[in-house]
């Protein structure tokens, strides 16, 4: 496995300064955004599309600094029901999927998106109850005339380049738990599986190596978001996990995202890599900060310094205790 980096927290900088960072500190591996939130600071997917001299340029840049890439980003809402976001969403992938086949890389990370409940809705429904039951009908609607249609022609155009496509799995977005992403895949096919990011399973209450068997025993992990999460159980208690609290508001929060180790300690990462490699997984962790109490750089490079002892840098040995 790598240890890799999203690169969205150093958007500020130039590409040339953010991987020459990464590789001093260790990194492997560059997630990079290219549409959608993730952004594309350090790639223009439309420039770079469709040009040799600039795709040399950028594989250039990382064979400097010894990175590879593990995936091109581009979260958005492609099943959004106000048409022109949706078609906006929808572009922004399609274009991933064909610049990662450009420039072999095999995986695109993104959301599954989310439908309103009905058409004519404006907004997208987030359904987490199946009562009152005009709720269930709602859930009907969103996987049977909006995201299999979709998903199973996007899951084409994924086989047509030979791009997996890795959905995190996200609250308020229709995909946002293990049995959901199976449902989705066996819907459409192998193309489409999980962006495994752990830190919306914590929240949920989802444990999180057994969830990497779920889908790991299925081959349905496509690439892993190393990033964790910490619930502040005197707040959880009182008003629970669905807490809508902003992400800044910390001390008032059920929950936050933190750096790795801050939310569970090294052990727990050692549990989440060994599992990763019982299910077969070799791709990166690929860091993702997003902790409001510190610094990118410093969360970054603690997230690092936990993974590096966590990794197995080796492949396994020959079992001769067992001869």
């Amino acid at each position: 496995m790598d240890i890799g980096v999203l690169t969205v927290p150093l958007g500020g900088e130039s590409i040339d300064d953010a991987v020459a960072y990464l590789d001093e500190i260790g990194v492997d591996a560059v997630e990079l955004g290219v549409g959608g939130w993730p952004g594309e600071a350090h790639v223009d997917r439309e420039a770079t599309l469709g040009d040799d001299a600039a795709q040399a340029e950028l594989e250039a840049l990382l064979d400097e600094h010894g990175l590879r890439i593990s995936a091109l980003a581009t979260h958005n809402n492609p099943l959004h029901p106000d048409e022109e976001r949706a078609a906006e969403a929808d572009r922004e992938l399609r274009e991933a999927i064909e610049l990662a086949d450009q420039l072999d890389v095999g995986t695109v990370t993104c959301f599954s998106g989310l439908p309103g409940g009905a058409p004519g809705d404006s907004t997208p429904n987030w359904i987490t109850a199946p009562w009152p039951t005009e709720h269930a009908d709602a859930l009907d609607y969103q996987w049977d005339e909006v995201a299999v249609p979709y998903w199973t022609d996007l899951a084409d155009h994924a086989e047509a380049h030979g791009v997996d496509v890795a959905i995190e799995m996200h609250p308020n977005m229709l995909v946002y738990e293990p049995t959901g992403l199976l449902a989705l895949r066996e819907a459409t096919n192998d193309r489409i599986g999980a962006n495994f990011d752990p830190s919306h399973l914590y929240w949920q209450g989802i444990d999180v190596t057994e969830a990497i068997r779920f889908l790991g025993d299925r081959d349905a992990i496509h690439h892993f978001h190393a990033k964790d999460t910490k619930v502040y159980d005197a707040n959880a208690r009182v008003k629970g996990v669905l807490d809508t609290t902003g992400y800044t508001e910390e001390a008032d929060r059920s929950w936050l995202f933190r750096s790795i180790g801050y939310g569970h300690d090294e052990g727990h990462w050692k549990d989440v890599v060994s599992t990763l490699r019982m299910v077969g997984y070799e791709g990166a962790l690929s860091i993702e900060h997003e902790d409001s109490l510190t610094s990118s750089r410093e969360g970054l490079e603690k997230a690092v310094d936990v993974l590096d002892r966590a990794v197995f840098e080796t492949r396994p040995g020959d079992a001769y205790w067992a001869e």
